[in-house]
């Protein structure tokens, strides 16, 4: 006997970072984060509400610039509005809604890493 089905609860990105102080440092700046850990040469996890982003340290920099994840939001125009004062949306990414019913926007960071930040819209009432 196996036991019960698994349930999946969350899930948290691994992005790769060239400087781990650096990036966790960016992320608190732009996004208000709390640094959990930080070491060196080694691996980074900051903390944003309910979830937290992992960093491992990487030396080549085509790495990150090849990454990326997806975080759901609430409030996606205030984010947008706050990335936009640090210069962090992507050049192509800025906010839009999408045919599969969500706004979005991507961000980038110091290494290239790209992470959209989107948010469900309410259906429209039916008629």
């Amino acid at each position: 006997m196996t036991g019960p089905n698994p349930v999946f609860i969350s899930t948290t990105p691994v992005l790769a970072s060239l400087d781990i102080a650096r990036t966790v440092a960016f992320y608190a700046r732009v996004l208000g984060a709390k640094s959990i850990h930080a070491q060196p040469g080694e691996y980074g996890i900051v903390s944003l509400g309910g979830l937290e982003l992992h960093f491992w340290a990487c030396t080549d920099a085509a790495i990150p610039k090849l990454t990326s994840c997806r975080i759901q939001v609430a409030g996606i125009a205030a984010l947008h509005a706050q990335c936009l004062t640090q210069n962090a949306v992507h050049p192509n990414g800025g906010l839009c809604c999408q045919p599969w019913g969500t706004q979005e926007f991507s961000f980038l960071d110091e290494d290239g890493n790209c992470v959209t930040f989107y948010e469900v819209q309410q259906a429209a009432p039916a008629s």
